[in-house]
């Protein structure tokens, strides 16, 4: 089963804290968004409000056409994962997952059944009689996510679920996260600080801050073309260069950039992977200061000649990692710089 959910005007206060303030949003049935933003940004508190846990100060909360405003959790079309999986240790997997079905008077025969297909669906068939101490993380995450659509909700809630997972093993869940998203078709509302898992999993990502909606877009839109100075700090490393918009262009500290802007203070957003040798934007020689290796690049900072107290992050080729001290020749292609008016 899946639903669109619609959040209109939601404000909630804690107190004299105000958490949320004038969020609009609206989910497609279906859709996997990510809620992404810094600690204390208001994303959680969101999250809560879909899930019933909080009642806002101020809005409506619709799902499917209904309005859910007050409805409590228990009887919401909604089911809320957490980071901690709360697993019951005491319980093997198969009654695990059936857990809520049981609760909703299912017969055991037919729990049992469901439970299964839903161990199946997450990689471990055949694993219903082994308890949650035997298994991984990542496979305790995937019981965990079993359990979660067992009880077939119109929207799935995900609070951080892969935060306590290693790298290598978050990547792994986040594609399987994704796939099992893509097979039951549910709405899928996923709450992330990650920069990278959100790109990595979600259809549109909604960029929070201070309680409000920054941005929100598909990922390459987000991350190429924010619409605010904080999406683009905020959504991976950026370089911000100073300048003076006018009538002939925009006045750097490396010269002239060819690109309409509102005349004013700007500041120029440029990533570091869209630094290169050539390109019509000339930033000319840079002295590196240091490099590390990635290996898919290599990452250095750079001291411009024609702006020496700036520094500059770059991506470079991997094949020829510069010294500290050698010079390199930078450039850009002006369509891969984000123009902002100064404070935005």
């Amino acid at each position: 089963m899946t639903a669109e959910v619609r959040l209109e005007g939601i404000d909630h206060r804690f107190g004299e804290i105000r958490a949320l303030e004038g969020i609009d949003l609206e989910i497609g049935a279906g859709e996997y968004v990510t809620l992404l933003g810094p600690s204390g940004c208001g994303k959680t508190t969101l999250l809560s409000v879909l899930g019933g846990f909080v009642t806002p100060t101020r809005g409506a909360v619709r799902i499917g056409g209904r309005d859910v405003t007050r409805v409590p959790p228990a009887k919401r079309p909604t089911t809320t994962m957490f980071q901690d999986y709360a697993l019951f240790p005491h319980m093997s997997l198969i009654d695990n997952v059936g857990f809520g079905l049981r609760m909703a008077g299912m017969g055991r025969r037919a729990r049992r059944a469901r439970a299964a297909e839903l161990l199946e669906l997450v990689g471990l068939e055949g694993a219903g009689a082994k308890r949650p101490h035997a298994l991984s993380g990542g496979q305790r995450q995937r019981v965990a996510l079993a359990r979660a659509l067992a009880v077939e909700p119109d929207v799935l809630l995900l609070d951080e679920p892969l935060g306590a997972l290693d790298l290598a093993l978050r990547r792994q869940m986040q594609d399987e996260l994704k796939a099992i998203q893509r097979r039951v078709g549910t709405t899928f509302v996923h709450v992330t600080h990650d920069q990278e898992e959100a790109m990595a999993i979600a259809d549109r990502i909604v960029v929070m801050n201070a309680g409000r909606i920054e941005d929100e877009g598909t990922p390459s839109r987000i991350y190429r073309r924010p619409h605010s100075l904080f999406a683009a700090r905020f959504m991976g490393e950026t370089n911000r260069i100073a300048g003076r918009a006018g009538a002939g262009g925009i006045e750097t500290p490396y010269g002239r950039l060819d690109r309409a802007a509102p005349a004013g203070e700007v500041v120029l957003c440029l990533r570091p992977e869209s630094l290169r040798a050539a390109g019509a934007f000339r930033i000319g020689p840079a002295r590196v200061r240091d490099a590390a290796f990635f290996g898919t690049h290599v990452r250095a900072h750079l001291a411009p000649e024609a702006a020496p107290e700036e520094v500059l992050v770059a991506h470079l080729p991997p094949g020829d990692p510069p010294e500290p001290g050698r010079t390199v020749d930078l450039a850009a292609d002006p369509e891969d710089i984000t123009i902002f008016a100064r404070g935005a």
